[in-house]
């Protein structure tokens, strides 16, 4: 873990959100008492970043509570010399879909260049912050939780690219939306190791960005970059993020709620098979299915009687992707109890229960699935006709150790 100046921001917010500035947030939530990494590195006056040319790896989520982008923000305060903007997938601004991004261009609202991450990693993602000119490097992007959501892995492919340039790099913490009471899910082997999933973390991780940062820089990267975070004071790892009082932007446009985010880490797994996992929908990865499906999905799946969460018969017409246009028949989630659903566990009931009531069933071809589990193992088990538990109990050792590394890492209650 490196400690250097970041003692001057990380140490405080630990202390704070482990004792006295905890006590200040409220006993219901409303956000009153939680201010996020922007906000206390805004409050104390950008002083990390004095005298630095400073760059921002971010996209729509860097807002404030107000909902205005920092980018703008820092851009119009004297304080900060902010020369550049990095967009990840989908764009700083978020104007390309999934698999998309914005390119190389001046924003027009502030008139800084942005450069395009995407895809990018090592030597060629080193070179575009050479070429940037700046010293200090930013990252602000809102998380939801799952190891294949890639944002955090843009997170890990600038840290390293940052460490190859000569660069410091920042991280400005915001809450994991689902909360950060547990990792949950199999571990990626790292023979599976792709853009959804580069190193052995679980499939729901438990944890913020910063923390992931100090995991990433402690246990993963060849040499470790001078790193920074800046904590949040106030966050509870029990709550979820409607308790904070903070404007939810979609990181991405097929996660259009914190609700979305709940169900994420499991039913994300369907895009591995021939079903919709509803994109195109106004419940993307809550509504699933495919021509030729119909009540009995649903009939067993809960029939599993899977903790926190209820099934629904359901018929969608996707308007993109899979089924385009085409009325299918699935099953919608209904998670009535947060706390006690598993998103992980229904995700891989969901997988058991299509296989045996859709005689239709199929895994992609090019065995997607495994890069998002992070091995053949549940696809081979469920393909031999293995139920729930026995598939879920296949990876308690490998997430015991990985709760145990990632133990090391938490900065907060």
């Amino acid at each position: 873990m490196t400690l250097s100046r970041r003692t001057l921001l990380a140490a405080p917010a630990a202390v704070a959100a482990t004792g006295a500035a905890a006590e200040a947030a409220p006993a219901h939530g409303g956000g009153r008492g939680l201010r996020t990494g922007f906000e206390r590195l805004a409050a104390g006056g950008y002083a990390l970043l004095d005298g630095q040319r400073v760059g921002v790896v971010t996209n729509p989520t860097g807002v404030t509570r107000d909902v205005r982008h920092i980018v703008d923000v820092m851009h119009a305060d004297d304080r900060v010399n902010l020369t550049a903007v990095f967009g990840p997938e989908h764009g700083f601004r978020g104007t390309a879909q999934a698999g998309g991004s914005e390119g190389r261009y001046e924003d027009p609202a502030t008139g800084l260049p942005v450069y395009d991450t995407y895809l990018k990693s090592g030597r060629p993602l080193a070179d575009v912050f050479t070429a940037s000119g700046v010293d200090t490097i930013v990252f602000d992007i809102q998380d939801v939780g799952a190891r294949f959501y890639t944002y955090i892995w843009t997170l890990y492919d600038c840290m390293a690219a940052a460490k190859l340039a000569g660069k410091r790099f920042v991280v400005l913490d915001r809450p994991n939306p689902v909360t950060g009471r547990a990792a949950l899910g199999p571990v990626l082997h790292r023979e599976f190791a792709t853009f959804v999933g580069r190193e052995p973390i679980a499939q729901a991780h438990g944890m913020t960005v910063a923390e992931l940062a100090e995991l990433f820089n402690g246990e993963f990267l060849t040499a470790p970059v001078e790193l920074e975070t800046v904590l949040m004071t106030g966050w509870r790892r029990s709550e979820f993020y409607d308790a904070w009082g903070l404007p939810w932007v979609p990181p991405s446009p097929n996660m259009p709620t914190s609700d979305t985010a709940l169900v994420y880490s499991g039913t994300c797994l369907f895009e591995g098979t021939n079903l919709s996992e509803g994109r195109g929908t106004t419940r993307p990865f809550e509504l699933l299915g495919a021509e030729g499906v119909d009540g009995a999905w649903a009939a067993a799946a809960n029939a599993l009687d899977l903790p926190g969460v209820r099934f629904r018969e359901a018929y969608f017409a996707p308007s993109f992707s899979k089924f385009q246009g085409r009325t299918v028949g699935g099953v919608q989630l209904h998670v009535h109890d947060r706390a006690a659903f598993d998103p992980v566990r229904t995700g891989i009931g969901l997988l058991v229960t299509a296989r045996r009531v859709w005689a239709g069933f199929a895994w992609r071809p090019d065995q997607w699935i495994d890069k998002l589990t992070g091995s053949t193992r549940v696809r081979t088990m469920i393909d031999a006709g293995a139920d729930t538990d026995e598939v879920t109990g296949a990876w308690r050792q490998e997430l015991a150790a990985f709760r145990r590394v990632r133990g090391r890492y938490l900065l907060y209650r």
